[in-house]
């Protein structure tokens, strides 16, 4: 039987208690949550001779957390990832949001703002269903955060079964159109948070395209095809072997940090792609029932962050794999909806299944 154990983690500037959970299943894998950012601070897996390590980077309180502006571990939103300067038009009238991002000197709207969803204390319990623990959040956005439309009410299961897997359940509802698109932004290395880069990690992804951008990490609009490029990782290949090419893609970023175009979109649960790294064995797997996935290789970590432990996270020490909806669709006519509207239920799935190979 996996269990929960809840206890007082600390509390933020203003006072308030922020609390951390510790979920195991059956199999001794573990994960830490707080309720802070729905952010998860630590998630264990074995490798191939049996020993469990932290693959996820994180801090060790929830003041460090608070300040950080690299959404280690947490689910962002209300639109996780990039609108291009903070600007739509919904329904004939125009939409301005808060600005939180300037890369290439030109502003935008990144991971829902000043203070998106990684910044809120949602609230918790504790739940249970068959072969896992998991725990409930829910958080209610008022009508006009960051200037987006609409009250918005979500509900997110987090979820450790017993098959190794992290599976994370997204629900919410709007009394007015408002755009949605949420997603886990938590940064692993299989290796161990703490084992320096991910340049030797393989990587499979299942997209023949990604959707180019600007040098203000916007995409054009265009997909564009992987085949001959530094993107391409439809068979398992080095993440380090390509990632200072000078390609203009490579050079915006810089490296990777990209929308990938998943192969098979039709709503269903699919895998998204598989990461391995070769020294411990451990494997990764990404099933996702969104269109896209995000590929960033911590190309801005600098050494600035000290993490669990002391460890100090070096660039590229973590990759975020962030499934979604595309950057910018708000602004992108052709790219699939985010705008949830009255009556409509936004739902979405992603699962991180984990294995030693």
């Amino acid at each position: 039987m996996g269990s929960i154990v809840k206890r007082e983690w600390g509390r933020l500037s203003d006072g308030r208690l922020v609390n951390l959970y510790t979920l195991e299943n059956a199999s001794g894998m573990t994960m830490r949550v707080t309720d802070y950012g729905c952010i998860v601070v630590s998630l264990t897996a074995r490798d191939r001779s049996g020993q469990f390590a932290d693959v996820v980077l994180g801090f060790d309180s929830p003041a460090d957390y608070e300040k950080t502006p690299r959404y280690f571990g947490a689910l962002v939103g209300r639109y996780g990832n990039r609108i291009g300067h903070g600007r739509f038009t919904l329904d004939g009238s125009p939409v301005t949001l808060s600005l939180n991002n300037e890369p290439g000197g030109v502003p935008c709207h990144l991971h829902g703002g000043k203070e998106g969803l990684d910044k809120k204390l949602w609230m918790a319990e504790s739940v249970e269903r068959e072969s896992a623990v998991g725990l409930k959040f829910r958080f209610i956005s008022p009508d006009g955060d960051e200037g987006y439309p609409g009250e918005l009410d979500m509900t997110v299961h987090y979820w450790l079964t017993d098959a190794d897997e992290l599976r994370i359940e997204y629900e919410a509802v709007t009394n007015r159109p408002t755009p949605v698109n949420l997603t886990h932004h938590g940064y692993f290395n299989l290796a161990g948070h703490d084992a320096g880069t991910i340049l030797d990690h393989e990587i499979v992804i299942n997209a023949d395209h990604i959707t180019p951008v600007d040098k203000g990490m916007i995409p054009t609009g265009e997909r564009m095809p992987v085949e001959g490029t530094p993107f391409d990782f439809r068979q398992s290949r080095r993440i380090g072997d390509r990632i200072d090419e000078r390609n203009d893609q490579i050079q915006f970023a810089p490296g990777y940090d990209h929308n990938y175009v998943l192969r098979g979109w039709n709503g269903a649960l699919r895998s998204a792609l598989t990461l391995h790294e070769p020294t411990s064995g451990r494997t990764m797997e990404i099933l996702t029932t969104e269109p896209g996935i995000q590929f960033y290789t911590g190309n801005f970590l600098d050494g600035t962050d000290v993490g669990k432990g002391g460890c100090v996270y070096p660039f590229r020490a973590g990759m975020c794999l962030e499934p979604q909806h595309f950057p910018d669709s708000p602004n992108k006519a052709d790219f699939p909806s985010t705008i949830l509207r009255p009556g409509d239920v936004y739902r979405q799935q992603s699962v991180y299944l984990f294995r030693a190979e």
